[in-house]
Order: C-alpha cells, then sequence, then structure tokens
C-alpha cells in the first residue's frame, strides 16, 4: 500500500498533545519525538518491518526494534530500507513536503530530534508536529539547532 501523508498528517493532528494508548510513552525514557514520527509513518501506511533487530516495528515496550523510536536509527533504516516499512532519500528541509521528517542537531555532531512535517506557513517554512516538546504547526523556523536533515518519504 503506498504511503498516505494525510492519514499521517492527521494523525499528527490528532495525537500532537496527547498520548496514543496503544502505545509506550518514551518521554521519560529519553524522549517520545522518534516514537511517535513512527506511529504517523504507520498510520500512514507504512507496515511494519519485523525483521529482527534491524526492522521497525513495534508491538509493546519491551519487543520493538530500536528504529522505531531512536533517532539515528530511524534515519539509518529509512534511507536504506527496500522492504516492509517506510523508505526514504536524504534530502534538505528546503525539500519537505507534507509528511516527511526533519531531524535536528543541537551540537552539530548528534542528531537528536525528530519533527513531522505538517505543511508549510505562507512564507514555505516547514511547519512541525513532534513529542517530547509537544507541538503542532509549529515553524521550523522557532527551533535553535546547529544542523537539520530530512527524510524524503517514498509515496509509490
Amino acid at each position: 500500500m503506498p504511503y498516505n501523508p494525510a492519514a499521517a498528517i492527521a494523525y499528527a493532528h490528532r495525537w500532537a498533545f496527547a498520548r496514543n494508548p496503544r502505545h509506550a510513552d518514551f518521554s521519560d525514557l529519553g524522549g517520545d519525538c522518534t516514537n511517535f514520527i513512527s506511529q504517523c509513518l504507520n498510520a500512514g501506511g507504512f507496515a511494519m518491518n519485523y525483521t529482527p533487530n534491524s526492522g521497525w516495528f513495534y508491538t509493546s515496550l519491551d519487543s520493538r526494534s530500536p528504529s522505531w523510536s531512536g533517532v539515528e536509527e530511524l534515519y539509518a533504516f529509512a534511507i536504506s530500507n527496500r522492504g516492509d516499512g517506510p523508505q526514504a532519500v536524504v534530502g534538505e528541509p528546503t525539500q519537505v513536503q507534507p509528511g516527511d521528517v526533519i531531524q535536528l542537531s543541537f551540537d552539530g555532531t548528534a542528531f537528536a530530534h525528530s519533527l513531522f512535517v505538517v505543511g508549510h506557513d505562507a512564507s514555505g517554512t516547514p511547519l512541525v508536529a513532534t513529542h517530547t516538546y509537544d507541538s503542532d504547526n509549529r515553524p521550523l523556523s522557532s527551533y535553535m539547532y546547529s544542523k537539520a536533515r530530512a527524510m524524503l518519504f517514498n509515496r509509490e
């Protein structure tokens, strides 16, 4: 089934300021941003990939892949994946469309925060939804960061 960004965006708006009870909340476990992003991508139609250790899946707090909730792990999975689950190419934040993901590095080295693109403002600035510091329709320009990268998702 192809990726449906509209369904993923609807999920993001629905859960940006709440937690879906079907998923663990990682807020006290290092942050919930990538867990939230994975939920959005799954709601948009990306099937889970149950490959042990290297897949992308969530069944419970104790049964999940590192890529479901880890910033670097989701990136590594999505840009190399050719099976079930999200498939992306590396891009710049200026290239994102609603339904894509931006990741931020605050120290210029490690990427530590994932943002789900839900639209653009009148000037073309990406608007994002995320967890940890819960936000919806927040301009990317309101973040203080050193580097940003984007995952542009295959919609076929």
